[in-house]
């Protein structure tokens, strides 16, 4: 059982400012079999602007294993222009502690790609994957520009991607 649902937000001006959407799967952790319908991957794609900070929970008496993925310059072969050149993503836990980073992806996590069922990213590629089993708690993902490339290239839109890798 699959679905597929997307959630927009916006201003009722354009005057901008912040915004926090949220998003539970409230099913109950001894409900869970190998087949129970549940939430797998959440994603935003936005213009990073000076970073974008996504969060989550991860639930439970056991650790899980996720994917975390900062896709910009793929995004042009999807036809989309505008996109940031150079993503790099850092993990945080709870406390603040940076406690994973990942700046190039370098195609060693493709079979994990496949196993949750995300696009390919060209090996080698400036887009930004981390893989990393996280224990109960909260979590924050930072996505900035990197400072590796030109100034003025640094923004751009990401697709910000967690996925949990079965």
């Amino acid at each position: 059982f699959t679905r597929d649902n997307s959630v927009r937000v916006s201003g009722s001006s354009r005057n901008g400012g912040m915004v926090l959407a949220e998003l539970y799967d409230a099913t109950p952790e001894n409900s869970f079999t190998s087949t129970t319908p549940r939430l797998v991957n959440v994603s935003v794609l936005k213009d990073i602007g000076e970073g974008l900070t996504a969060g989550f929970v991860i639930a439970g008496a056991g650790g899980k294993r996720v994917l975390i993925r900062a896709v910009g310059p793929t995004l042009a072969s999807f036809g989309m222009a505008g996109t940031v050149v150079n993503p790099r993503l850092t993990l945080f836990n709870s406390s603040g502690t940076a406690i994973g980073s990942n700046d190039d992806w370098l195609s060693t996590d493709a079979a994990t790609f496949a196993a949750v069922g995300a696009f390919a990213l060209p090996a080698n590629s400036r887009d930004a994957a981390l893989v990393s089993t996280l224990a109960p708690g909260n979590y924050t993902v930072q996505v900035m520009g990197s400072a590796q490339v030109l100034v003025g290239l640094t923004v751009g839109a990401a697709l910000v991607e967690i996925y949990e890798v079965p």
